[in-house]
């Protein structure tokens, strides 16, 4: 279990634990965080789950695949260190703390 914190663009903290084993961007889904929309359902064939990793978290997660930074090429303001795509973040107890802000909107 790990303790993600997701700020949406108006500033807005939730503090969720979600599960290990679950994607980041299914901790905002069961959660009802708005600002994640998932629209693929955690395929990594859209954006529309995109969020700024905060900087003290950019080393710790695994890097990026292929297929995700070729999605992040059509997320709304992608930033080439901050942005992933939250479908492709595995909780698990290393992720305990991780902090994720939503762009202002998702395309």
């Amino acid at each position: 279990m790990a303790k993600i914190t997701y700020i949406e663009w108006n500033g807005t903290a939730h503090e969720v634990e979600v599960a290990n084993g679950l994607t980041v961007m299914e901790g905002a889904r069961d959660n009802g965080i708005p600002g994640i929309e998932a629209d693929c359902g955690g395929a990594c064939a859209c954006s529309t789950c995109h969020v700024y990793v905060d900087p003290t978290w950019v080393e710790k997660l695994p890097p990026k695949e292929a297929m995700e930074a070729d999605m992040l090429d059509f997320a709304y303001e992608p930033d080439a260190t901050r942005s992933r795509l939250t479908c492709q973040l595995k909780v698990s107890d290393a992720l305990d703390g991780l902090i994720v802000r939503m762009p202002e909107r998702q395309i």
